[in-house]
């Protein structure tokens, strides 16, 4: 097997190794399946990209998208960093959009910059679809947490912007703070839903410039929580806009993630609903971090 090049970046990140890092390899179309799987468990990287070929095909760079576990059809991180990368090293000159040829379909993602730099990325989501409510009395044992620290003027609800996750509004950043998984009790709920992670949320913030702060855990992946989920934060953008969680029909917020694991991501969460249709943008920082050969 030859020497296949990666580079690593941090993606959703305030500032250099902070973030959710992610491994992308490119002109990986000779890899197999198992190859690209075992690569992903060597990286230990919550996800790593793999780019087939430096050539658009329909537009847009084939890509591929494995956890340690299994090959997955989006996530929202990955997106944001490999679109960073095939503007870096593939095009590498500025250029205001990046189509990703993904399993759930052609992603494309916006890039703005600033004296030439890369400034923020932006991605269009799928449009979110908005599964079955969840009991909170079974949510509330499965997060470790009292059924009164969920939410009780909005519903726990399955959302998918093609990637399904939990959506769990809590009340405090306390309560965001104390949850743990009951694995006994979560992976018995599970196994009944689509969505096989959730994101809980709070009004409250340790930094007063952001809007939100959530955490994603990821136990069903195994991996560690997640410091910064664009899938997830995606479908958080959804539902908030559709059960008005700011009293409107459009967001633009900043959502703050990772504090508690000691690895603070930020990501901008733009939305708003026209007619039967919620349109999702999931933005942030992407630095590059290290690059290197897996041999």
């Amino acid at each position: 097997m030859r020497a296949h090049a990666f580079t690593i970046v941090d993606v959703f990140a305030e500032k250099k190794y902070a973030g959710n890092q992610l491994a992308v390899f490119r002109d990986a179309g000779d890899l197999s399946d198992e190859e690209m799987q075992l690569f992903t468990k060597e990286m230990n990287y919550s996800e790593t990209t793999f780019i087939l070929s430096d050539k658009k095909r329909k537009g847009g760079y084939d890509v591929r998208i494995f956890t340690p576990a299994e090959e997955i059809p989006f996530a929202g991180h990955p997106t944001l960093g490999t679109a960073f990368v095939i503007q870096q090293e593939i095009i590498r000159k500025p250029i205001e959009k990046v189509i990703l040829n993904l399993r759930i379909g052609q992603i494309p993602v916006a890039l703005s910059f600033s004296k030439g730099e890369v400034d923020d990325l932006w991605m269009e989501q799928k449009q979110p679809e908005f599964g079955p409510e969840l009991d909170k009395a079974i949510i509330a044992k499965a997060l470790s947490i009292e059924e009164t620290d969920i939410h009780d003027k909005f519903p726990v609800q399955e959302v998918s912007t093609g990637l399904p996750f939990m959506i769990v509004p809590l009340k405090t950043l306390e309560a965001v703070k104390k949850a743990r998984i009951n694995r006994d009790v979560f992976f018995g709920l599970i196994a009944d839903t689509e969505a096989k992670a959730p994101l809980i949320f709070c009004p409250e913030t340790y930094n007063p410039k952001n809007d939100l702060n959530c955490r994603v855990f990821v136990d069903y992946y195994d991996i560690p929580e997640d410091p910064a989920t664009g899938s997830a934060n995606g479908c958080l953008a959804g539902y908030l806009v559709r059960h008005r969680y700011f009293g409107e029909n459009r967001i633009n917020v900043r959502v703050e993630q990772g504090y508690e694991i000691g690895r603070p991501s930020l990501l901008y969460l733009k939305a708003e609903e026209n007619a039967d249709a919620i349109d999702v943008f999931v933005g942030g920082k992407v630095f590059n971090i290290a690059k290197g050969e897996f041999i």
